[in-house]
């Protein structure tokens, strides 16, 4: 089986602006030991008004922290007011970019097909992708979870080639659990993530399957994270408010030591 390197992702979401988030950083780095980045990526994800100046201070101080992004746009360039376009995110070194988080889902309109051209986007220009699935408190209670999330994958995926899908990352969300408080348990998470890694072994082979990395990502603590990331089909977190903290970020990303 191939090995998967866990991946923990900070999203900011639409907090911080550039000298608060250079200090975020400054005071993750400085609370992490060089076992924390072994074995393991890190990574995180500021609005785009700081990513220039996260990504100066990552080159300057040689922090082995990876640059994300919340979203982009599907198009190279265009008239396209507030938009930011994937060539842009990655002359600015952004490793990863967010694509569908359930936020962009459900108060912007993406629908797969916005996600799948996003995707494509990213690859395009030499980044990957944080393809973000996950079904409301509505759907988890009618019993449709897996086949909502089964239901994104697919469409989010449409066309992409086996060589592409072997970039992704996917991130489960319970949309239920993001900034509520309420995490799924280590069981239902760890369901969702291998019903994920189904899906994709079926559209795309058992190889690339496994070495897919899956995330959880919704409430993600200190407290939690270990017995989260102790189930064998999840490989990183996707962590929220508790990644603007950089105690708890630090904590989160050095699980294994604690």
């Amino acid at each position: 089986m191939p090995e998967r390197t866990p991946i923990i992702a900070g999203n900011w979401k639409m907090h911080r602006d550039h000298l608060e988030a250079i200090q975020l950083v400054q005071k993750l780095a400085y609370h992490l030991g060089e076992e924390d980045y072994e074995g393991q990526e890190i990574v995180v994800c500021p609005p785009f008004v700081a990513l220039r100046s996260i990504q100066t201070l990552i080159q300057s101080d040689k922090l082995p922290i990876g640059l994300g992004a919340q979203t982009c746009h599907d198009e190279d360039e265009g008239a396209f007011t507030g938009e930011i376009s994937a060539p842009m995110l990655a002359r600015l070194d952004v490793r990863y970019v967010l694509c569908g988080h359930s936020e962009r889902r459900a108060m912007f309109g993406e629908t797969n097909e916005v996600v799948n051209r996003k995707l494509r986007a990213v690859q395009r220009h030499g980044m990957r992708p944080i393809l973000c699935v996950g079904e409301s408190l509505e759907q988890r209670e009618g019993g449709d979870a897996v086949d909502v999330v089964v239901d994104q994958l697919r469409g989010s995926l449409d066309g992409i080639s086996i060589a592409d899908a072997s970039e992704l990352v996917v991130a489960y969300e319970p949309v239920w659990a993001i900034g509520t408080g309420r995490n799924a348990t280590p069981q239902d998470a760890q369901e969702m993530c291998a019903a994920i890694r189904t899906e994709v072994g079926e559209l795309y082979g058992a190889g690339t399957a496994e070495g897919l990395r899956v995330q959880y990502g919704g409430s993600v603590k200190p407290g939690n994270v270990r017995d989260l990331m102790g189930q064998p089909d999840i490989d990183g977190a996707l962590v929220g408010g508790a990644s603007l903290s950089s105690e708890d970020f630090a904590l989160i990303v050095g699980h294994r030591r604690h």
